[in-house]
């Protein structure tokens, strides 16, 4: 159905926009925790659960006749691929926040758990759903602390990771769609859905990433890397100082007033501008002698 690859397409080209914008964080042009909160983390979670729901709209759909059991054995298998690769990359890139259960990660589980709903009436899917999603916010166990089970969502103290997609909640999206897919079918719904068209110089793009969704995936993140990469070699790296002010002011600001915060964080980077600490702290190449001198600073700064 068309109008399933054009949401996925726009699904797509929102989640690149979002990695964009975190790659500009992440190389110092836009305010450090920016997409981890307010509307940017509304507009990541409302792309995550687009793509999982998509996931259980496409499990009724393709079963509709008869379920091609190859193609989705192969599926699978390339998405769990994907997945892996994944999780390597980013555990030598950003070990400290590396991808163990993300996106890809989900859709594969969530692909075998879901195909089974599939063949239920559809209440049984929509009841799962809100369970899931009740579980997912109300409920941890230390048992969950195993590494073995992160992927489960329910460690009291989940890991960090650029991109985490956990069994508890997220599996309600995949769900919900099974469940709303099924009930859309015994409407006309369908047939409206067919009528669906854009200009057909929006459809080609559209329709070509929508089909080659998981090659768009696995690419455009390492492009988007590259090109502001490019752009922070030509033009050179942008002023650390609004970042650091800004980091430090967070952090303060767990023990401190914003008043006490605002006059330390300028001390401090006057101070290691000053004393020649600035650029070494950001390089995380300060050496024991520096290291002493800026907790020498921060004595002074602190009263």
């Amino acid at each position: 159905m068309e109008a399933v690859d054009l949401a996925r397409a726009a699904a797509l080209v929102a989640m690149a926009i979002y990695h964009f914008t975190w790659d500009l964080e992440f190389f110092g042009w836009a305010e450090p925790g920016l997409t981890a909160e307010g509307g940017w983390k509304l507009f990541a979670r409302g792309i995550a659960s687009t793509f999982l729901f998509l996931v259980g709209v496409s499990l009724v759909l393709s079963a509709r006749s008869a379920m091609n059991w190859q193609a989705w054995g192969i599926r699978l298998a390339q998405i769990s691929g994907a997945a892996a690769i994944i999780t390597v990359a980013t555990w030598f890139a950003v070990p400290d926040a590396f991808i163990f259960f993300g996106i890809l990660h989900a859709i594969a589980l969530f692909t075998v758990v879901g195909t089974g709903f599939v063949f239920l009436p559809w209440w049984v899917a929509a009841i799962t759903a809100v369970g899931v999603f009740w579980i997912g916010q109300n409920v941890t166990a230390e048992l969950f602390s195993s590494p073995w089970l992160w992927w489960a969502g329910l460690n009291p103290t989940p890991r960090s990771s650029n991109d985490y997609v956990p069994l508890f909640p997220w599996l309600s999206a995949t769900l919900a769609g099974i469940a709303t897919t099924k009930l859309c079918l015994r409407t006309s719904l369908p047939a409206h859905l067919r009528t669906v068209a854009l200009p057909q110089i929006a459809k080609r793009p559209a329709m070509f990433i929508a089909r080659h969704s998981l090659a768009t995936y696995l690419i455009h993140q390492p492009v988007l890397i590259a090109l502001i990469w490019c752009l922070t070699t030509v033009v050179g790296p942008p002023d650390q100082t609004e970042r650091f002010v800004s980091e430090c002011k967070r952090s303060c600001e767990v023990l401190r007033d914003g008043v006490f915060c605002q006059r330390f964080c300028g001390c401090m980077t006057d101070g290691m501008k000053a004393k020649g600490l600035f650029a070494p702290y950001l390089a995380n190449s300060l050496d024991t002698a520096g290291t002493e001198r800026l907790m020498s600073l921060r004595d002074d700064c602190s009263n």
